[in-house]
């Protein structure tokens, strides 16, 4: 397969080096997206109007790629708000806290229950799930929110969906992509998963210590937070004028809740819903036990509360979204937002910037077994730096079988790079990729993404060596 690099793909890739080297600086690369969303817009239209049109018209794509995960965040935002208030929360998280006592056990806790919750109902309805129960726990036993963030972020986008080994969707593409059985693809990248899973999960929790201990940590609050990122008169049960209720009916409510989910989960099982009809399902669970919740508790005003509660989840997530939107714009254009926004012409024959980077790279490396695994890995790397994780990983399925015609390790290759893929796409390294986990807790996405860098490289590393022993 060749592809002829443009003057397109080189500035892309120009501005993505630069912004992941601001990114790292932990300065805002709102700026620079904009200035490249202005660059290739200019060079693909090759006139000013189509430039500056090209701006507005990729945050406008950006924006309904992202709605869904607006909306998510928002509602269960105002539905944690109520319940906060009500002291309904401190009710249900109570039982919770005799299995989470030290910011470790938290940590790992969350952790374990994301992976499970996620390998089932994907991370983003995982985190919606779990977030609004065990955060508040996490928070008072002394585990910063950032910290939480990063343990549902790693175990859920990054451990589970890597795997996907109950939904099986990633393997599934990696698999028809290199001609293998989805069987295959996923026995081959169970070592690779959990070595990845252990060496991320454990980098980042030793290092979360260290600059704890150093008291160099920083927890990149942006606001109150779904729960977890709240001041603490919130999380002691300061309450809003009429919002009190007796113990007892507190603790019916929060049964109800519960059972509520639980027959959410039931019927994902039941009916296989997974993404954004899973995540739909919750949405509209949260907002019913809002308007519930809103209505008990404040009685004749419960109408205007409900508006009230709504206003401030909006809020928040537009807020949250606010310096993502232009981020994703870019980033978006290395996949299929680039010919919807500029036309085919500029592109003839492409599939995607993204892509042909990755495949450029594949094309142009000597070949043998330790340079496959890096390819791999970096091609993997590439392609996720879109933020999907998943719209690249049929070409890394190609070119694993590229490489596996002469050195062999077609299905250890194909995992590899799904991992890598979906490692740095799915949601541990781009920023609105990270957003569900984020909102939840109140945190900067910039902020987790930095956190999360150098666990995920060293992973990434450590994973690639294992892989070469394993061609």
């Amino acid at each position: 397969m060749s592809i002829q690099l443009t003057a397109l793909h080189w500035v892309y890739l120009a501005f993505i080096v630069f912004i992941l080297a601001v990114l790292v600086k932990r300065r805002d690369t709102t700026l620079i997206c904009v200035a490249g969303i202005f660059t290739l817009g200019w060079i693909a239209t090759e006139t000013l109007n189509g430039a500056v049109s090209g701006i507005f018209n990729s945050f406008i794509y950006a924006t309904k790629e992202l709605l869904g995960t607006i909306f998510i965040i928002s509602i269960i935002v105002a539905m944690s708000r109520v319940l906060i208030i009500t002291g309904i929360n401190e009710t249900m998280v109570k039982p919770l806290t005799r299995f989470l006592r030290t910011p470790a056990q938290a940590y790992w806790g969350i952790g374990l229950i994301m992976l499970v919750t996620s390998l089932f109902f994907w991370p983003s309805p995982g985190v919606a799930l779990i977030g609004a129960v065990l955060l508040p726990v996490a928070v008072r036993v002394g585990l910063p929110a950032l910290g939480a963030a990063m343990a549902m972020n790693l175990f859920g986008h990054g451990i589970a969906l890597s795997g996907d080994y109950v939904i099986q969707g990633a393997p599934k593409l990696t698999a028809d992509a290199a001609g293998l059985p989805v069987s295959q693809v996923m026995e081959a990248s169970v070592p690779l998963v959990a070595v990845m899973g252990v060496v991320t999960t454990v980098a980042a929790f030793w290092m979360m210590s260290r600059d704890r201990k150093r008291g160099t940590w920083r927890d990149g609050l942006v606001g109150r937070g779904a729960v977890g990122a709240l001041p603490a008169e919130s999380l002691s049960g300061v309450v809003r004028s009429g919002a009190m209720l007796p113990r007892e009916l507190k603790g019916f409510v929060a049964v109800i809740i519960a059972l509520l989910f639980a027959a959410d989960v039931a019927v994902m099982l039941a009916f296989r819903l997974q993404g954004g009809d899973a995540t739909a399902l919750i949405g509209g669970t949260a907002v019913l036990i809002l308007i519930g919740v809103t209505l008990l508790a404040h009685r004749n005003r419960g109408l205007e509360e409900t508006t009230s509660y709504l206003i401030e989840g909006f809020q928040f997530g537009f807020r949250v979204f606010g310096p993502v939107i232009p981020i994703a714009a870019f980033f978006y254009l290395g996949d299929s937002a680039f010919t919807a926004l500029f036309g085919e012409q500029a592109l003839q024959g492409s599939h995607g910037i993204v892509n042909d980077l990755g495949v450029a790279l594949a094309n142009h490396v000597p070949v043998n077994g330790a340079v496959a695994a890096v390819t791999l890995t970096a091609t993997g790397a590439i392609t996720g730096l879109d933020g999907s994780g998943f719209s690249g990983i049929s070409l890394v399925g190609s070119i694993a079988h590229m490489f596996s015609v002469s050195v062999g390790g077609n299905d250890t290759l194909t995992a590899l790079g799904q991992v890598a893929a979906i490692w740095v796409g799915g949601g541990t390294l781009i920023p609105w990729a990270l957003i569900p986990a984020a909102a939840i807790c109140g945190v900067s996405p910039f902020e987790l993404a930095r956190r999360n860098l150098k666990p995920v490289l060293i992973g990434l590393a450590v994973t690639t060596v294992v892989a070469m022993f394993l061609l």
